[in-house]
């Protein structure tokens, strides 16, 4: 059984430990992930767009001029999630088993949650969070037009899943 962890004891755990994206000349470079076995590995991450009372009751009524922002979104951070290593220069191209992006509704705007999943080398954290940054940038850019002052924020993984680490969850 895999070993939950916390951000704190993960963050203290790797305190001392060297950036594995750059090399000991201080040059960037992609990680070999050759010799690591293929496991099961999930990431999930949130995020938050704010907006107006009255842009929310637009889009819930159907009213923005561009069409469905949510559903434009959706579409938009899977498309993220499948391309993320295309937007992240160090990222490794995956193989996706599952994607799929969630609006709620809030009282200041929308929550937006990505799941990803994949059987590979190496973790999909990178595929969440870019799925969860694209779907609010979608939803800011269908409606721009009638709010400019929206907020896109508060992007984190909150759990994933596989891998040497294991589990991880953070801490509420």
């Amino acid at each position: 059984m895999a070993r939950r962890r916390t951000e704190t004891t993960s963050g203290a755990r790797r305190a001392g430990a060297r950036l594995t994206h750059v090399d000991r000349s201080g040059r960037v470079r992609m990680v070999d992930v050759g010799a690591k076995a293929d496991t099961a590995r999930e990431a999930v991450a949130r995020g938050q767009i704010t907006m107006r009372a009255a842009t929310r009751r637009l889009i819930e009524a159907g009213r923005i001029a561009k069409g469905d922002p949510l559903q434009a979104a959706r579409l938009a951070g899977i498309m993220a999630a499948k391309r993320t290593a295309d937007l992240i220069p160090l990222c490794h191209p995956l193989p996706l088993s599952h994607a799929d992006v969630t609006l709620h509704p809030s009282r200041s705007g929308y929550q937006l949650e990505a799941r990803v999943r994949t059987t590979g080398k190496t973790g999909v954290e990178m595929e969440a969070l870019a799925a969860v940054a694209v779907a609010a940038l979608t939803i800011y850019d269908m409606v721009k037009a009638v709010d400019r002052e929206m907020v896109i924020g508060e992007i984190r993984l909150m759990e994933k899943r596989g891998g040497r680490t294991g589990e991880w969850t953070r801490p509420e």
